[in-house]
């Protein structure tokens, strides 16, 4: 079967008769497994196989959203250093196995970048800092300066090693003098500087494209409803963000960048309301593509609700991070699963992303904000050597297998305790990711065109099933979560 060629795995090709054999990568919450491929010969689809009590149904007939990918923010703390702490071939190593495909690869597709400095910059500034009491309305100082030591030769690896990496970006402040309070750190952005912040926000897009980085989306602003005390930020309500989208930055965009769409909001689940009230907007409405998402507070079901008001608008989960405050894995790799991998994508999430891509044994570097928040990998700012955190194989479990352009189809859900999420790739092989957040192993079925098998999950486990069905069923259009 032609199908059998490109999948991941050397695996035994099966004949267009033949029953679906599945393969099997278990991550358990005692780290005895980590995306360990399971040998296991009785994962054959049957006729014969009752289905249990506890039974996964996939049908690819059902269709939802088309997936763009899954990943990380290469912050300044990551960038900074796999260029500086680690060696030449260190760094390469690193990137190969976080961008690249095949046996090792975790294949990210998907990643963000911040518009000027964050929490985890060395230092802060913006892409036009002036001296007190000094505006630059035309940008005649604009530069991109500040990317050329470690982001953009980091993301240039890592395009160079997936060309088809979907890169989005989110400023954490407009430049000080743009601002109510002339600081990079808290403040409004002035009305009168609206028009001038979005020409701010195109020229960064089209500096990147210069450098050979196309930014595929923008947020307006990285959590536009706090005001960090220590690190930069800015507010702005909704009335603001439709104001800026609405008459500038949408406009701007769609002339000069048509490219590069605009995504909303980029904060926590908990105000769905906030959203809404500037999808409302009649004027901005029609250039934003989408919705962005943070993890820290609300409930994840906040992206269908919205999606639901606005079915024409993509979910994106932009930013989550783990960290000390959750270190116990059977607590917080099942949290994972439900909330991310599986909840993010059943409620919409084209692409997911966890926040740094690496940090060192310190949790940084960093500059106010998070003191304790967790890389998905940790690179140790002695020798260079890499551990692989939970983050880690909780996303892999997905992006290593799903790949871009795959569409999510319909599994049972709420199983006492079992939480799935399927997918049909390009190549027609279909991935089934489940996740135990039970205390107890659970036994289960999976079904799929009239066969079955039948699997064991340990406790605060997850697994990742993948096979090639004999034949791709006819697909139907299907709106709404399965």
């Amino acid at each position: 079967m032609a199908l059998c060629a490109s999948l991941l795995a050397a695996a035994p090709c099966q004949t267009a008769q033949a029953a679906p054999l599945a393969q099997a990568w278990l991550s358990t919450a005692d780290q005895k497994h980590l995306l360990a491929e399971q040998k296991d010969k009785g994962l054959q689809f049957k006729r014969e196989q009752v289905a249990l009590p506890l039974h996964i149904e996939v049908d690819a007939r059902q269709r939802f959203q088309t997936m763009a990918g899954f990943g990380a923010g290469l912050t300044d703390a990551s960038a900074w250093l796999i260029q500086h702490q680690m060696s030449e071939a260190q760094g390469q190593a690193l990137l190969q196995e976080l961008f690249g495909r095949g046996p090792t690869g975790v294949g990210f597709d998907f990643i963000r970048l911040t518009i000027g400095a964050s929490d985890f910059s060395r230092q802060h500034y913006s892409y036009d800092d002036q001296p007190a009491g000094k505006t630059d309305p035309r940008l005649n100082d604009f530069s991109i300066a500040p990317l050329q030591a470690e982001v953009l030769p980091v993301l240039k690896q890592a395009l160079a090693i997936n060309p088809q990496l979907q890169v989005m970006a989110s400023p954490w402040s407009a430049p000080a003098w743009m601002k109510s309070n002339d600081s990079l750190i808290q403040g409004r952005l002035k009305p009168e500087m609206y028009g001038v912040f979005a020409e701010y926000m195109l020229r960064y897009v089209e500096a990147m494209r210069a450098e050979g980085v196309p930014i595929f989306a923008l947020t307006l602003q990285n959590e536009p409803h706090f005001e960090p005390p220590d690190y930069p930020g800015m507010r702005l309500d909704p009335a603001a963000r439709a104001a800026v989208i609405g008459d500038h930055l949408g406009p701007l965009l769609r002339a000069k960048a048509p490219g590069t769409a605009i995504l909303e909001w980029d904060h926590n689940w908990k105000e769905p309301e906030s959203p809404l009230a500037v999808l409302n907007d009649a004027k901005a409405r029609p250039f934003i593509q989408g919705v962005a998402w943070h993890c820290y507070e609300g409930e994840v079901s906040a992206q269908a609700q919205v999606q639901a008001a606005y079915p024409d608008k993509d979910v994106w989960l932009t930013e989550c991070s783990g960290g000390k405050w959750k270190p116990h894995w059977p607590e917080t790799l099942p949290w994972m699963m439900h909330n991310l991998i599986i909840g993010g994508t059943r409620n919409g999430a084209r692409g997911v992303l966890m926040w740094n891509l690496a940090l060192d044994e310190n949790d940084g570097p960093h500059l106010g904000g998070c003191k304790d928040c967790r890389g998905m990998v940790t690179i140790n700012s002695k020798t260079g050597a890499v551990t692989r955190n939970m983050e880690y194989y909780a996303f892999a479990h997905a992006s290593r297998f799903v790949r871009q352009g795959a569409q999510r189809i319909a599994s049972s859900s709420d199983l006492d305790g079992l939480d799935s999420v399927a997918f049909q790739n390009p190549d027609q092989s279909i991935v089934l990711i489940v996740s135990n957040g039970a205390k107890a192993k659970r036994r289960f079925s999976v079904g799929f065109g009239g066969q079955r098998f039948a699997y064991a999950l340990p406790p605060s486990a997850v697994v990742t099933l993948r096979w090639a069905p004999p034949a791709a069923p006819a697909a139907k259009a299907v709106k709404g979560k399965p």
